[in-house]
């Protein structure tokens, strides 16, 4: 990750963390065109790693982990992300595998962030 990117993964932690009251341990943020593409783990809170041991609870925090998420940055745009990057954020598309705590977020914006600030 460059310098951006690596910020870019810091914000995204402390959003999560406001909005969803856990923030993942560890992103890693890579700049594709258009693209914030971050990798996430350790999203689960302790009490969503106990509701998973069901299979209507996976299913359960796999939809709120997507389309709630997506909602909320909706509802609340991201604008210390946009300060960033000098770019307006469009469009969040967002996955997660609940038994890996592993996750996926594709941030869009309105500008090409990997020739505005390189990929590393």
């Amino acid at each position: 990750m460059n310098k951006i990117e690596a910020e870019f993964s810091n914000l995204v932690k402390a959003y999560r963390k406001r909005h969803m009251g856990k923030g993942p341990e560890r992103v890693r943020t890579t700049f594709c065109k258009q693209w914030a593409i971050c990798e996430m783990e350790g999203n689960l809170s302790p009490i969503e790693k106990f509701i998973a041991k069901a299979d209507d609870g996976r299913q359960m925090l796999r939809t709120a982990r997507t389309q709630m998420v997506k909602e909320i940055y909706r509802d609340h745009p991201p604008a210390e992300m946009e300060a960033l990057l000098g770019a307006k954020f469009l469009q969040l598309f967002v996955d997660i595998d609940i038994e890996q705590d592993s996750g996926i977020s594709i941030f869009v914006f309105d500008q090409d962030l990997e020739k505005k600030f390189g990929s590393g």
